[in-house]
This record gives C-alpha cells, structure tokens and sequence, in this order.
C-alpha cells in the first residue's frame, strides 16, 4: 500500500487534480454575473476525493481498475489513509487508553478520526453513483465497508476515552393534552347542565320530570 504514495488526502490533487478541474470550470462559467455559481464547498471536497481514490487505484500494484473495486480495496484505502491522519489514537498498553484529555504526549500514533472516514466514505459513494456506478454495486456501500467503520468508532471511542451513546427517538406527547382537554371540556358540560341555567341539558330534564309527578 505504500506504493500508492501522493494519494492522500494531505496532497489529493496530485500537481494537476481538482484544483485544475476547478480552475477549468471556472474560466468556462465566469462569462458573467447570470454565469452558474462555483460549486459548493461539498462539492469541490468530493471531487478532489474522488480524484484522491482514482489516483490510489492507478498507482495500486497491481493497478486496480474502478469496476473491479471492491468492499475490501475500499477498506485498504481507509487503511492507507491512515498515515495523514491527526487523531491520537491510544494503544492498550498506553497508560493514556481511554483517557479523554491526556496530561503528556505520549508515542501511539496518529489515525485518521471516525467521523472523517465516514464523511468520506459518504462522498465518495456518492461520487460513484455520479460517475455512473451502479447504486448495487457500489463499493463504498458494502457491508463490509460499514461493518469496518463500526469497529473504527468503537475502538477509537474506547482508546480516546469518549463515550458514544445512540439518540434516543422521543416519544410523542401531543396525545394526553387532547385528552386532559377533552375531560376538561365534558366536566364543563356537565357542570352546565346539573347547574340547570339556561343550558338546553336543565330544560330537558324539567320537562321529563313534570309529566311522571304529574301521572303520579
């Protein structure tokens, strides 16, 4: 994997890769102020990824063509990234393992964080699809690719001390004002008619109580 040097993402246009790109469509659009705007910044990362990975793939030996791709070179190109990588990720045997803020440095190395190799992995799945790769046969989307991005957060979130917990869904609560104001409104209607004020409820059972004293 070293062979693929130049491919990272400290250096991912490689002398003439997106910055070129960017500077070409650039001139093409800039006729004027009605002209297409320049691509977002999402935009500009995820082709200067996607020139990233296709260098990685030319200079794989052996090269690595784009439809032969799979789950498993994906996950060796997340591997190679790690040498650019800035996160202090603590080994088992470091006093520091699991400790959230370290008081020295100390000799683990450095790795490429959870959250970017995930983000990367998004763009790059959806550069694919873009550069017309089948959604099936993606191979940032495989199983394998997910599973290996589960076990990096899980190990780096013990090595560096931080806690990973799931969102919890809340629960709709709209629910019981509905029926505490439904209560509310049927004591009202009870309270109206027992009161026997003007309601329609006190009339009516006036008059069903005056004919039975009257048979009576």
């Amino acid at each position: 994997m070293d062979s693929a040097s130049g491919a990272g993402p400290s250096d991912p246009s490689d002398g003439a890769g997106p910055s070129s790109a960017t500077a070409a469509g650039g001139s093409a659009e800039g006729g004027g102020p009605s002209a297409a705007a320049a691509p977002s910044r999402y935009e500009s990362q995820k082709r200067r990824d996607w020139n990233t990975f296709l260098q990685y793939l030319k200079n794989h030996k052996p090269p690595l063509t784009l439809a032969r791709c799979s789950g498993a070179h994906v996950i060796e190109f997340l591997k190679y990234l790690d040498q650019f990588g800035k996160t202090k990720v603590h080994v088992a045997a470091c006093p520091y393992f699991g400790c959230l803020s370290p008081p020295a440095p100390c000799a683990c190395t450095l790795r490429q964080a959870w959250g970017s190799l995930d983000a990367l992995i998004g763009r790059l799945r959806a550069a694919y699809e873009e550069n017309g790769g089948c959604p099936e046969s993606n191979p940032f989307g495989a199983r394998a690719v997910r599973i290996y991005l589960r076990e990096v957060r899980e190990s780096q979130a013990k090595a560096r001390g931080i806690p990973y917990e799931k969102k919890k869904r809340k629960r709709p609560t709209a629910a019981a004002p509905n029926v505490s104001a439904a209560t509310t409104s049927q004591l009202a209607d009870c309270g109206g008619g027992g009161g026997g004020g003007d309601g329609s409820t006190g009339g009516t059972v006036s008059a069903a109580t005056a004919p039975t004293t009257t048979t009576v």
